[in-house]
């Protein structure tokens, strides 16, 4: 599935073509029930596309802000619904606010789901999760193309709450899916503005009190693929338009509160200043050293300052650490020497560090026979890597066999506006998930 230069291919967000290669085909294949019925055509993938891509979207820097149970997730919500019912499928919604699309019945068991989420991180790009989803009812349309009968069901998913972005901790949806999010700790979560997740759900209309495990629709899952844009640039490196995952580093986030006096900053002395500021960017400064020389990631990306003003020491700085590597004793030897070199530099400077773990993930093995599968299916030369970014297959694993598909990134810029694939990569991943879901459900 090697393709010309990525120069001759333009992104979708740059082109306006019609139809695509088979979506929105309606040849007989079984809807919700009986074979031989005739579903209803889908919207083609640029039609699909065209749809989602105003939502949620800054119009001063390009990037989304399709953050849970906001107007735009719900816009989001609106759009995934409209696309399964346009083609018969049977539209659900879970207790954890995660989305559903079947196709044959949903009690059945051992069912093909696929999937991923459609929320955003702030100003992110257009790619990372409605890639997913989008491909998923494209490769559906493509199977009903094909005439293609499923023996199994078949389901696409949109998982909730898959960044993170506006309570804090990613993947809230498919974790409380799979009982890795208590439902105290998920009642416990707030937003920058205070706002609770129960809140939240309520005014967006779902019923908080239903949140929690689900393990008999977890049940009907034999295996989930999520397609996804790689978020780097191994697939541009070797000149695949696609690839299959083989794991997913060990992955977290700490808060690192650092606690000094406020103070005035036209006033006070430097050597009578407690400016947990200071610590703050020697620790900053410390993580990239930490990881760089261990192999590892670690980034401080977001921050919050009391009091917040231009003349004043700060009394609190808050930062919030994302790190990853390989393993998990690579990741563990990077996260104590950060906060080794935190707590010391913090005693020099007069302040007090308190470092709380907010969340954390253990490295994911997709299970190696539906990898297989999949590169039997897909045929050879599909490159198998791994990833340092979190999804909700790597949630899943734990409890049902997952896999995941990688589709071309050229630039491997990720959670930005700058994030894009080309239309002929996008389209060789739709065509690769047809392919894994008819090997998987039509045999």
């Amino acid at each position: 599935m090697t393709g010309e230069p990525n120069s001759a291919r333009p992104a979708l967000e740059d082109t306006a073509r019609g139809a695509v290669r088979g979506a929105g085909a309606s040849a007989p294949v079984p809807g919700r029930g009986g074979a031989g019925e005739q579903p209803a055509a889908g919207a083609t993938f640029h039609e699909m596309w065209s749809d989602l891509r105003p939502i949620g979207r800054n119009a001063a820097t390009g990037g989304y802000r399709r953050y849970a149970w906001t107007g735009a997730d719900t816009d989001c919500r609106a759009w995934f619904r409209a696309q399964a019912e346009s083609r018969g499928l049977t539209y659900e919604l879970d207790r954890n606010g995660n989305q559903w699309a079947w196709l044959g019945d949903p009690a059945a068991g051992d069912a093909v789901v696929t999937g991923s989420h459609l929320d955003s991180v702030p100003d992110g790009g257009a790619y990372d999760g409605p890639l997913g989803v989008v491909s998923s009812f494209a490769a559906l349309d493509e199977l009903r193309a094909r005439g293609a009968r499923p023996a199994r069901p078949l389901a696409i998913v949109n998982f909730g709450d898959e960044e993170g972005a506006r309570f804090g901790l990613a993947c809230v949806g498919s974790r409380l899916a799979a009982g890795q999010l208590t439902v105290e700790k998920a009642h416990e979560l707030r937003d920058a503005d205070g706002v609770s997740l129960p809140q939240a759900m309520e005014r967006a209309g779902h019923d908080p009190d239903t949140i929690g495990p689900d393990p008999e629709r977890l049940a009907r899952i034999g295996a989930f693929v999520e397609l996804h844009v790689e978020q780097g640039r191994a697939l541009d490196v070797t000149n695949n338009p696609v690839g299959i995952a083989s794991a997913i580093w060990p992955h977290g986030r700490w808060r690192f509160d650092f606690h000094g006096e406020a103070n005035h900053a036209g006033t006070t002395r430097i050597e009578d200043r407690r400016d947990p500021m200071l610590t703050y960017a020697n620790t900053v400064l410390a993580a990239r050293k930490k990881a760089r020389l261990a192999g590892a990631l670690a980034t401080f990306g977001k921050v919050g300052v009391e009091p917040n003003g231009v003349n004043a020491i700060p009394s609190l700085v808050r930062g919030w650490l994302d790190s990853r590597a390989a393993d998990q004793d690579t990741l563990d030897l990077v996260i104590a020497e950060i906060e080794k070199a935190a707590v010391e530099r913090g005693e020099r400077d007069g302040v007090d560090v308190r470092i709380t773990r907010e969340s954390f993930t253990p490295v994911v093995e997709f299970e190696h026979a539906l990898r297989d599968e999949l590169g039997r299916i897909l045929g050879g030369g599909i490159p198998v890597l791994g990833t340092g970014a979190g999804h909700d297959a790597g949630i899943l694993s734990g409890t049902v066999p997952t896999a995941m598909l990688f589709v071309r990134n050229p630039t491997g810029v990720s959670h930005s506006p700058a994030e894009t694939a080309t239309e002929d990569d996008c389209l060789a991943g739709v065509t690769a998930l047809a392919d894994v879901l008819e090997g998987l459900a039509c045999r």
